[in-house]
């Protein structure tokens, strides 16, 4: 039994994390799936805010996993990492390097083997009234909802052309991304939850901005009709902590796709669990 973790939008809290290791070497899972928004915030790189570890990655993150691999030995979990919105781009190296060391599989716009299965990773989301675009593209047009910032008048942690930011979409990527591959033995892992779907409802019921009113889905068009079109096995999302909440719901099922998120919006962690041969059976956990 192939026996899989799932959990995103940890915003930096120490006890998540602390929860969640415990839960690794227990249980030994055969993989771990991180879906993004995994520091303190998106100012993580440039902040000395005394609330978080002076090196938060470094004291938490890596040194957690340095322990578990140590502990865990041959029984240490294959790990699959993207980033979310609301983690700097900046911070992107110490991700990178830590593929380096061995303690994880770094996936943005990447695919890698995981036994049978093909993991694919992609973290960018529509664009959000945020001013941080590090994670932000044009969704599936230049079209911009109701009280959303556009990309290019948002800032970057790093330099980019704003060619770019103008003309660069999700579904391009995911058509570049995906090429002509078969997913039926994909996982895919989003920061973005698919569009009018049970994982990207946000609590904006009946606001307005200069009397338009806000879309109450706020997930990725183009996430939607590339999970519809191509069919992955399994879709894995976070990014709309309201949602489940709202919708009753933390899974949805697009044709024959089973789709996750494991964001919350409570100080719990929410944990997923599933099996890639079993995904209706997949549970989620709140510790």
């Amino acid at each position: 039994m192939s026996l899989c973790f799932f959990v995103s939008d940890l915003h930096g809290d120490i006890s998540r994390y602390e929860k969640l290791f415990r839960k690794i070497e227990i249980e030994k899972p055969d993989a771990v799936f991180f879906g993004g928004d995994l520091l303190p915030s998106g100012l993580y790189a440039f902040s000395s805010s005394e609330d978080v570890p002076k090196d938060f990655f470094q004291e938490i993150i890596k040194d957690g996993f340095i322990r578990i691999k140590k502990k865990l030995k041959n029984n240490y979990p294959k790990v699959f990492i993207i980033l979310g919105n609301d983690d700097s781009k900046a911070d992107e190296n110490l991700f990178i390097k830590g593929e380096e060391d061995h303690l994880w599989k770094y996936v943005h716009n990447k695919k890698v083997s995981f036994g049978e299965y093909t993991v694919y990773g992609y973290s960018f989301i529509p664009p959000s009234p945020f001013l941080m675009k590090d994670w932000e593209k044009y969704d599936v047009s230049r079209y911009v909802d109701p009280g959303c910032v556009p990309p290019e008048e948002g800032y970057h942690s790093f330099t980019i052309k704003k060619d770019d930011i103008l003309y660069s979409t999700i579904k391009k990527d995911l058509e570049e991304l995906a090429g002509e591959d078969n997913l039926s033995n994909a996982i895919f892992l989003f920061h973005s939850p698919p569009y009018k779907t049970h994982l990207d409802r946000a609590a904006l019921d009946g606001k307005m901005v200069d009397y338009a009113p806000l879309d109450v889905h706020i997930g990725s068009i183009a996430v939607q009709r590339f999970i519809y079109a191509k069919q992955p096995l399994i879709t894995l999302h976070g990014h709309v902590h309201e949602s489940a909440e709202i919708t009753g719901f933390w899974h949805d099922k697009i044709k024959n796709t089973y789709s996750f998120s494991a964001a919350h919006n409570g100080k719990e962690l929410a944990l997923v669990k599933f099996n890639p041969k079993e995904p209706e059976n997949a549970i989620r956990e709140l510790i």
